[in-house]
């Protein structure tokens, strides 16, 4: 179990739909609550919510230590204590176990937006999207740019459409036939070291967090030596020769170890994707590559939600989008 900081309170509340709702300052890939805020939430007392948990534990749903931290909070009584907080996968698997109306609406909603997610690929959340709208609106207008300034599409257009898009076309088709980049093309040498990557993160932690976009906690290594861990992985060699021989290898590898191996506490996805492009820059081929900003989120997120067991295939799609 580790210990973390937080500078404002979060508060979580569950909406009139049944969605889980928050208010604060939080992170950007989970929330923290305690147990007397997961109680509200779902109408139970202390005590239900903490017997759920402790068999989520024991059931081995979900690993105590990745998802329970200490923080130190001062009480009414002017002492600090050690409070556990638990984060957003804690709270929606207790969610799914205790009974209580305001449970069932949870569940609810959770499915419906599940269902809407398998049937038309996408979800929206119109809070997020108020409250960004301007960014949204870019997007809008970055999509209707590609589009001809006539509103009817001709034979023409499509066929520009169709140009376009070319690269999309062919790896979507090699995605489905199973025919995917397997190799980079790049066999440039390039050596990186764990002082240097960590060196790196925390250049990129602390513009974060001037920006208040990540606290303290982002970054913090669960276990001594996870960076040199990944890091060293990437660079191994085999009988003289590099495990992953090429460029694109070592980058594809790396993405991939720091999203799914969760070395730190909070901000994995945004330190895997920053190593990600830091070693395409170092190495010179980032400006060459097919990598965009939306085409890296996306990218960072499908290895985020992908099964380990087809980890091949995602360093693939990887391969794939780096091939000039």
């Amino acid at each position: 179990m580790r210990k973390k900081t937080i500078k404002n309170n979060i508060i979580v509340y569950q909406a009139k739909n049944g969605a889980i709702e928050l208010r604060g300052d939080i992170a950007k890939e989970t929330i923290w609550a305690t147990i007397d805020q997961i109680a509200d939430v779902f109408g139970r007392n202390k005590s239900v919510i903490s017997r759920h948990l402790s068999n989520i534990f024991n059931e081995k749903e979900l690993e105590k230590k990745s998802v329970v931290a200490k923080n130190a909070t001062t009480a009414a009584d002017g002492k600090t204590y050690q409070v556990e907080y638990y984060n957003l996968d804690a709270i929606v698997s207790v969610g799914y176990r205790v009974n209580s109306k305001t449970a069932t609406k949870f569940r609810q909603w959770a499915t419906k937006t599940l269902r809407q997610h398998i049937t038309k690929g996408y979800t929206i959340n119109p809070g997020v999207i108020k409250k960004n709208y301007a960014e949204f609106q870019k997007a809008i207008e970055n999509i209707r740019y590609l589009l001809p300034a006539s509103t009817t599409i001709d034979h023409t257009s499509v066929l520009e459409l169709i140009s376009a898009f070319a690269q999309t076309w062919f790896s979507l088709n090699a995605y489905d036939k199973d025919r995917l980049a397997t190799k980079g093309t790049t066999k440039k040498s390039i050596t990186i070291t764990s002082e240097k990557l960590s060196k790196a993160l925390a250049d990129f932690k602390n513009v974060l967090m001037k920006k208040g976009e990540a606290t303290e906690l982002f970054g913090r290594e669960r276990n001594v030596g996870s960076i040199a861990g990944i890091v060293g992985t990437v660079m191994q060699t085999f009988d003289g020769k590099s495990v992953y021989p090429t460029v694109e290898e070592k980058a594809a590898h790396l993405l991939y170890f720091f999203v799914k191996d969760h070395p730190f506490t909070d901000g994995n996805k945004r330190s895997g994707a920053y190593a990600f492009v830091w070693f395409l820059h170092g190495a010179g081929i980032l400006d060459r590559s097919n990598m965009t900003p939306p085409a890296l989120t996306a990218l960072t997120l499908f290895v985020a939600e992908s099964n380990p067991k087809h980890k091949e295939r995602m360093i693939n799609v990887i391969l794939q989008l780096l091939k000039r």
